[in-house]
C-alpha cells in the first residue's frame, strides 16, 4: 500500500465513528497485562486510540492513560464514552508528550497506520528507559471452518492483511521496526496471540465489517454487493443464521522494549 492510500485508509475511520464505537470489539485482557507485563511503571500512551476500544481495557487493568488521536471525530467519540480520560490531539508522528514520560505506548488495531520512519524515533523519545512498545490486533480465527470460508466470501477490503492469525504474523513480523532504523532503539520483537471473542448477530457482523478501512472507501455500489454476499454467506450458515453467536477471534499482540 502507497503512502497515499495508507493516509486515504487511516483517515476514513472519523466518518463512522459511533459504528465503530458500537459494533468495534475489545482487546482481550490476557493480552493486554501480557502487553504490559515488562513496563517500568503505569503511565500508558494508547497512541491511535480511535473511540477508546483500547483505553477502556488500560483503565481496567489499572494504568494512567493518555490516550492520544489524530481523528476530530474518533477523539470526540472517545471523550465522550472515557471523560476521565487525558484525552490529546495528535499523532504518532507528532506526539504532544515530553521526552520519557510513559512507561509504556500500546497501539490497538492501528501500528500499521503509523509512518515508523517518523514514529518510531518518536515514541522511543517518550517512552522511559526499559520501556515497552506494543500493537495489538484483534483477528478472526480462520481456524475454524465457517470463519474460513466468511474470510473467503468478504475479501481482501472486509478481511484483509493481518486480519487471520498467518497473515497477522507475516506481516507484523518485520513490517514495523526493523525496515526504519528504529530497530537501533528497541530489542527483538515477540509475537503472541491470546483467545478472544465477541458475542455476535449477522446484522452485527456486517456493520461491524462495514467500519474496516477498505469498506469505507468502497465505491457504495460495490460496498453494498460485497455485503450482500456476507449477509447471505451468514443466512446460509447454522452458525450464524439463527440468533447469537460468538465470532471467534485472537488478539496478536507484537511486544518491543525501549533499549
Amino acid at each position: 500500500m502507497g503512502q497515499d492510500e495508507r493516509h486515504l485508509h487511516a483517515s476514513s475511520f472519523g466518518a463512522a465513528a459511533t459504528a465503530y464505537a458500537e459494533h468495534r470489539p475489545d482487546y482481550a485482557q490476557a493480552a493486554v497485562r501480557w502487553a504490559l507485563d515488562p513496563a517500568p511503571g503505569t503511565r500508558i500512551l494508547d497512541l491511535g486510540a480511535g473511540t477508546g476500544k483500547l483505553t477502556a481495557g488500560l483503565v481496567a487493568a489499572g494504568a494512567d492513560v493518555t490516550a492520544v488521536e489524530p481523528d476530530r471525530a474518533m477523539l470526540t467519540e472517545l471523550r465522550r464514552t472515557l471523560p476521565n480520560v487525558r484525552a490529546l490531539s495528535g499523532s504518532a508522528e507528532a506526539i504532544p508528550l515530553p521526552d520519557a514520560s510513559v512507561d509504556a505506548v500500546l497501539a490497538g488495531n492501528a501500528m500499521h497506520w503509523f509512518d515508523m520512519a517518523v514514529a518510531g524515533p518518536e515514541i522511543a523519545r517518550v517512552l522511559a528507559p526499559g520501556g515497552i512498545l506494543a500493537g495489538l490486533w484483534n483477528v478472526l480465527d480462520d481456524r475454524v471452518d465457517w470463519v474460513a470460508g466468511l474470510a473467503r466470501v468478504s475479501g481482501s477490503a472486509a478481511i484483509g492483511p493481518r486480519d487471520t492469525p498467518t497473515s497477522w504474523r507475516v506481516e507484523t513480523a518485520s513490517a514495523h521496526l526493523p525496515k526504519t532504523g528504529v530497530v537501533a532503539r528497541f530489542g527483538s520483537p515477540e509475537q503472541v496471540e491470546f483467545p478472544h471473542g465477541q458475542r455476535r448477530t449477522a446484522d452485527s457482523l456486517v456493520a461491524t465489517l462495514a467500519t474496516r478501512a477498505g469498506m469505507l472507501v468502497m465505491p457504495e455500489q460495490e460496498r453494498e454487493a460485497t455485503l450482500g454476499r456476507i449477509r447471505a454467506f451468514l443466512a446460509s450458515r447454522p452458525e450464524t443464521a439463527d440468533g447469537d453467536f460468538t465470532l471467534p477471534m485472537l488478539t496478536c499482540v507484537l511486544r518491543v522494549r525501549r533499549l
